[in-house]
């Protein structure tokens, strides 16, 4: 059977690629012709995870008691770290036996979401640019996303009153992303509250997905959902410990909130994984009652290239501030260029891969994103290459 014949689903002609693994095949296809390529288009922490959980896993790998199918709502003690975590940082309570799921990671919370909640011509809204399984989740549920576009002029916030009267009344569920992935941007708490209200007064369930809470700078401190007056009654917050603690290849995450909704999701997600491997868990035990050290020294070192980078950047005309959040630099591709067009005059030119903001949606053009998350040896001769980069 050759691949023009096989019998897909439709809905799989409506998925785009997934935009990082075809831009890894192109690296990969760089380094294979011998180019020594700097990687700065994923968000994928350089920095070890802390040694104190990698001890964890070890001890709890080398324990049988965890050798065998774990429960799929996660080891209590797994919520419970959750739940004190949730208090400690963010004054919120909640319940570990009903308010809180653990997931393989919040992309696999995030993407199973709309099987949950979302009939086939339902409305999820989507932000644009944003994280691309917020759109294909939708479509592989048979939903119709609609895109709110996010933009520097509406400080890369949807306008909400903006959303047709007859797309609020089909809509489903509504995605938000602050601190946010591209664009680096936070939201004030006038805008939490604003979406609350817009949620509760027209029964859209409002996702919230916040890996990017603890990777901020001075002395912001961004919100989660479930802190304002009606989060939790309305939605859920999508977490993980992926960026807090260097763990993205752990796969421990969780979704927190509405005990209707986690309770629904939990219902799906019975049906299609196993539960996470409890050595993990207890590794990421360790990691959330670990306090906040390993993460604030984390912080000052992406903040620093940060500064780095925003330096160089505006030498070359690229006008960025450094944000107050997220690994991201958010910048505007040269005249002359798309965003396509130019990551791959980058990568061709100086053997640097970032990523082009048309990835992120439509929005997106005219933007590209660079991720601070490379060592800073590599990061260092990226800028000095960048320099010399012909335009």
């Amino acid at each position: 059977m050759s691949d023009t014949t096989v019998p897909t689903a439709r809905r799989l002609g409506r998925i785009p690629p997934y935009l990082f693994a075809e831009i890894d095949r192109k690296v990969q296809a760089k380094k294979a012709a011998g180019i020594d390529v700097i990687s700065l288009g994923i968000g994928d922490p350089d920095l070890p995870t802390p040694a104190r959980i990698v001890t964890a896993l070890q001890e709890a790998a080398a324990d049988p008691a965890n050798h065998q199918y774990p429960s799929y709502f996660g080891l209590r003690e797994l919520r419970t770290a959750i739940a004190d975590w949730y208090r400690d940082r963010f004054a919120v309570t909640l319940d570990p036996d009903t308010e809180i799921l653990p997931t393989l990671g919040s992309k696999d919370g995030i993407s199973h979401a709309p099987f949950a909640f979302v009939d086939p011509g339902e409305v999820v809204l989507v932000p644009d640019p944003g994280y691309t399984p917020y759109a294909t989740g939708a479509i592989m549920a048979d939903g119709e996303p609609y895109l709110l576009p996010l933009t520097a002029a509406n400080g890369w916030l949807p306008d909400l009153d903006a959303v047709p009267e007859d797309v609020r009344r089909r809509a489903k569920l509504l995605w938000l992303n602050y601190p946010n992935n591209p664009t680096a941007a936070i939201a004030p708490d006038s805008f939490f509250r604003r979406a609350i209200e817009f949620c509760a007064s027209n029964g859209i369930i409002l996702c919230h997905d916040a890996p990017y809470t603890e990777i901020a700078f001075g002395s912001y401190r961004p919100p989660s959902l479930l802190q304002f007056s009606g989060g939790k009654e309305v939605g859920l917050e999508f977490h993980s410990v992926s960026k807090t603690y260097n763990m993205t290849g752990w796969r421990v995450g969780w979704v927190a909130g509405n005990p209707s909704l986690v309770r629904a999701l939990g219902q799906l997600k019975t049906n299609i994984d196993s539960g996470i491997f409890q050595a993990v868990q207890w590794a990421a035990i360790e990691a959330l009652r670990g306090g906040e050290g390993d993460t604030m020294a984390a912080n000052e070192i992406y903040y620093q290239r940060h500064l780095r980078v925003a330096s160089v950047f505006n030498q070359l005309g690229w006008k960025v501030t450094p944000p107050k959040a997220t690994f991201y630099v958010w910048a505007p591709v040269p005249k002359g260029y798309d965003s396509i067009s130019f990551a791959g005059h980058v990568l061709d030119q100086v053997g640097i891969n970032i990523t082009p903001g048309v990835g992120f949606g439509t929005h997106g053009e005219g933007y590209f994103r660079l991720s601070v998350t490379a060592p800073d040896r590599r990061l260092d001769e990226a800028l000095e290459r960048l320099k010399g980069l012909p335009i």
